[in-house]
């Protein structure tokens, strides 16, 4: 190979793999509603997502509404921004018309 090819290959493979990094996880968003919102909330990781069809929850999401919500059903939660697009995906994918019930 050239030192071309190696350089572009290189890059490629660096990109490829910050992108999965960067993305958000639903097991994580499991993960999290379990430590950081259940003892707030008082219900379980399944409840919380079934109190939105996905659509509704896409549309919180997308409005920019989901810390809003997320404390309307869970009084007194503080839940940092950084959080939002994992228990987003945890809350979309385990919404009411989705199917899915989490082991939570």
């Amino acid at each position: 190979m050239t030192k071309m090819t190696k350089l572009a290959v290189s890059a490629l493979l660096g990109l490829a793999v910050l992108s999965t990094t960067a993305s958000a996880d639903v097991k994580k968003g499991q993960k999290l509603y379990m430590k950081k919102m259940k003892a707030s909330c008082g219900f379980s990781g399944a409840k919380f997502a079934a109190k939105h069809t996905q659509d509704e929850w896409a549309a919180i999401k997308g409005a920019g509404k989901f810390v809003e919500e997320a404390e309307k059903l869970c009084p007194g939660v503080n839940l940092k921004e950084k959080y939002v697009p994992h228990i987003y995906d945890f809350a979309h994918e385990y919404a009411s018309d989705s199917g899915n019930v989490p082991s939570c």
